[in-house]
Formats: structure tokens, C-alpha cells, sequence
């Protein structure tokens, strides 16, 4: 049986901090960091902290869609992460489908689009078959795009690229001369997205960790000591208000 929980109120999000359509970062990736810190801090094993964070991803989605933020990235489980321990691994690729479960029904029926990038071939079978349900069900939304970057690594993303340009030019499909930066872009994942224009880390650490390192390139970044677990929607709001404040110049004057 799944939770009905309403989306975050209006009202309560202008109490929070003063906010405003104008400047609103269209497409917003987040680095979802310090689960496992988190559940240390209180003597808990870390995939405490891993489910902790779920209602985290819940009200940051609130956030954004209330904000008409089009696109959020959710760095979720990277290429790297497969390192960690197997119980680990195990319980974070379980948290998509527990995730959806729960609240699946609320984000259809606030037309949220659900999408995937990443490996999603050398994910489990269980993980692979909750995130296209998903998918299958919000295709007709046009609302905010919830991207779960999953088996994620930028590096990989982009010899994947490389080597279907590659296959392109072998089959006289695309000559080198063709070749841009623009071009490029349509091999990757995010093919039919705009780049980030603001990216969030939370948990203090200040790297990339080898998300979109090609989407990245004139990116706003926000970081912050407070852990992803404890990351509120005020944390968002304040990271959009700085946002706001900045001025992009794209390496013009």
C-alpha cells in the first residue's frame, strides 16, 4: 500500500525564503552526499543513513517542481560505488524501488516525468524493472524530469560517446568535419537535455566525483557542509537565492 503525502505548499515555501521565477535554474544536478556519516554520527550502520535520505530526495523534488525548476539530476548510485561493501551496494540499489513505491502515485499525479541515465544494463533486475515502471508510467507527464543517474560515471559516458561517434563515422552516417561541440553532445546520455546550471554537493566534500564532467562545463556549484539526510528545503532555497546572485558570463566580460 503506498503513502499519500502532499507536495510542499506554496505558502510555505515563500515563508521559508523569498523566491521568484526570474533566474530559476532550469536543469539542477545534486551530489546526494553524507548518508553514511550521517547514520555514524548517531551509532547507526551506514544504510541507515541510505534510507534516511530517501525523504530527502522526496522534498527536494517537492522544492524544485513548486520552484518550476524543468529538470532535476540525482547522482544516486555511481560506477565507483560498487566498491563499497556488498550489503551496502545491495541496500542502496534496493532504495529506487522502495523509493517508487512509496511515492510513485504523488509524483504522477503532480506530472512529474520519471527518466534514467547511466548503465542501466549491470544494474539488478529488481532496480532495472522499478525504474522503468516509472518511467513507463510518467512518460506523458511534462512537469519536472526526475533524472536518477544510476551505474553513473562521466568518464565512461564519455568514451560511450566516443565510441558510438565513432561507429557513426565508420557507417558514413557523420563525417569528422561535421563533428562540434553540439554534435557531441547528442551521443551522451543527457543527449535531449539542457546542461545543469546549478550543481549542489552536501556534505562538505568539494569534487565532482565524476558526475556529467562534460554537462559541468559552465556550471553554477553550491556546496555545503550539511549532510544529505538533514538537507531541507530551506538548504535548496538558499542555494537558488545565491544562484539568483551570481552573474554568468561564459568566459565573456
Amino acid at each position: 500500500m503506498s503513502m499519500k503525502i502532499p507536495f510542499f505548499n506554496q505558502r510555505q515555501l515563500n515563508n521559508s525564503l523569498q523566491v521568484s521565477d526570474q533566474d530559476t535554474p532550469e536543469h539542477i544536478a545534486i551530489v546526494m552526499d553524507g548518508n553514511g556519516r550521517w547514520a555514524k554520527k548517531r551509532g547507526l550502520p551506514r544504510v541507515a543513513g541510505h534510507k534516511e535520505g530517501v525523504s530527502t530526495v522526496f522534498k527536494i523534488v517537492k522544492a524544485a517542481a513548486k520552484c518550476n525548476v524543468k529538470v532535476l539530476t540525482l547522482y544516486t548510485f555511481s560506477t565507483e560505488n560498487w566498491k563499497r561493501p556488498k550489503s551496502e551496494v545491495e541496500t542502496i540499489l534496493r532504495l529506487p524501488k522502495e523509493f517508487l513505491h512509496i511515492y510513485l502515485p504523488e509524483l504522477i499525479s503532480n506530472n512529474v516525468r520519471i527518466e534514467a541515465i547511466g548503465d542501466m544494463d549491470n544494474l539488478p533486475a529488481h532496480t532495472r524493472e522499478a525504474i522503468q515502471y516509472a518511467i513507463q508510467r510518467t512518460r506523458d507527464n511534462d512537469g519536472l524530469q526526475l533524472n536518477f543517474a544510476l551505474n553513473y560515471g562521466g568518464r565512461t559516458e564519455i568514451l560511450n560517446a566516443m565510441k558510438k561517434m565513432f561507429s557513426d563515422m565508420n557507417d558514413s552516417k557523420m563525417s569528422l568535419d561535421e563533428l562540434d561541440e553540439q554534435r557531441f553532445s547528442r551521443y551522451l546520455y543527457t543527449a535531449d537535455l539542457p546542461d545543469p546550471d546549478l550543481l549542489i554537493r552536501t556534505g562538505g566534500e568539494k569534487r565532482l566525483s565524476n558526475f556529467l564532467l562534460w554537462q559541468l562545463a559552465y556550471t553554477e556549484f553550491w556546496f555545503t557542509d550539511v549532510l544529505w539526510p538533514d538537507f531541507s528545503e530551506k538548504e535548496f532555497l538558499q542555494a537558488l537565492d545565491e544562484f539568483r546572485n551570481r552573474k554568468r558570463r561564459y568566459g565573456g566580460i
